[in-house]
């Protein structure tokens, strides 16, 4: 067996991008490479099953964190795992790895690995293929924008505590999504429609949003917003950034000024779930390439219906519940993960 373990040095800290490099100059004709029972080496005698894959991503990735993943995961009972060359997509390094075995355990040990080095993972049996055609489906509020549209449109009508005390409960799942969109909505009685004016335009952008809308363009895929927000927010973002569809809830105005009421059927987690398999079903996209995003108990169901769930700076119970989470990286993590997820053998 070719081993190359001592090429992994993590004693000689370095990006993992300069590792590559390194490890080209010092072995010829690198094609595949493994980590089995603690060693690197080219070659498996005994072949390799894929049981899963991991990608891992982060600003800073160095040559010790992997070899600190590589030990963890052989810890974990898994035998044997498949490196695939490190990239770096949006300024974020990112690296794929697929491994022969999947401990009901290891997505804790991974967790609590992340949340030391500052990192995202990803772990799946099998992610959406980048290659083909796919489906995004995003929330709104504190997902593709850094805001709760309701609260900043009640803070300049000065009822801002009393709102955002009823959105913190329903993002944790602890009231009824449609009775408390329709107790926050009835504070804005009398609010005139200016002040919807003043919060679209100055929407801040979750970072990473133009990346990704870019990205997903460019691969062929749709990109769409089910917010249990306002339509008045969700058309701005629509024509501003180009999203192929969105729905909202729409406020009702009268003379100007929001009478307190929702027009027609609340948007709420049932709703955002069937937009998204009504959605792949309009553009012929099957479930297994589509993907949500969200972060707050409203889109639980969204997540859980979607081939990848992705729940980023959610709250407690969306961490819990999706299939990742982007606790460190913002919405160019979610990008890392399509890319990175069909890389090939490219050392």
């Amino acid at each position: 067996m070719n081993t190359i373990e001592k090429l992994l040095d993590k004693s000689n800290s370095q990006s993992l991008d300069q590792w590559r490099d390194h490890l080209k100059q010092q072995v010829s004709r690198l094609d595949t490479l493994f980590y089995h029972n603690g060693a690197l080496t080219q070659t498996l005698t005994a072949g390799f099953t894929e049981a899963a894959s991991l990608i891992v991503m982060a600003e800073q990735f160095n040559t010790q964190q992997l070899s600190n993943l590589l030990t963890l995961l052989n810890l974990e009972q898994v035998q044997s795992v498949r490196l695939y060359a490190p990239q770096i997509i949006e300024s974020i390094t990112v690296m794929r790895f697929t491994i022969s075995a999947k401990p009901a355990y290891l997505k804790a040990s991974l967790d609590a690995f992340a949340k030391e080095n500052m990192m995202d993972f990803a772990l799946m049996d099998n992610f959406p293929d980048w290659q083909k055609p796919g489906l995004v489906l995003m929330d709104m509020d504190s997902t593709t924008i850094q805001i709760e549209c309701i609260d900043e449109i009640a803070r300049l009508y000065g009822v801002g505590e009393q709102v955002s005390a009823v959105t913190e409960l329903a993002m944790q799942g602890k009231l009824d999504f449609n009775e408390s969109l329709r107790t926050r909505v009835a504070k804005l009685a009398g609010a005139p429609i200016s002040i919807l004016n003043d919060v679209a335009d100055s929407m801040p952008l979750m970072p990473g949003l133009l990346d990704l809308i870019k990205g997903l363009k460019k691969a062929g895929w749709k990109v769409a917003i089910a917010s249990g927000g306002f339509t008045y927010f969700a058309d701005r973002l629509k024509a501003d950034h180009g999203f192929d569809y969105v729905i909202a809830n729409t406020l009702e105005i009268n003379e100007q000024r929001l009478t307190g009421q929702v027009i027609g059927e609340i948007v709420n987690a049932s709703v955002k779930a069937s937009t998204l398999e009504k959605l792949a079903a309009h553009y012929n996209i099957p479930m297994s390439q589509t993907v949500a995003i969200g972060d707050g108990a409203n889109d639980l169901l969204m997540l859980a219906a979607s081939a990848l769930g992705i729940a980023i700076h959610a709250k407690p119970i969306v961490q819990e519940n999706a299939a990742v989470s982007l606790n460190h990286l913002d919405l160019q993590g979610a990008l890392c993960l399509l890319s990175a997820s069909s890389s090939k053998d490219n050392w």
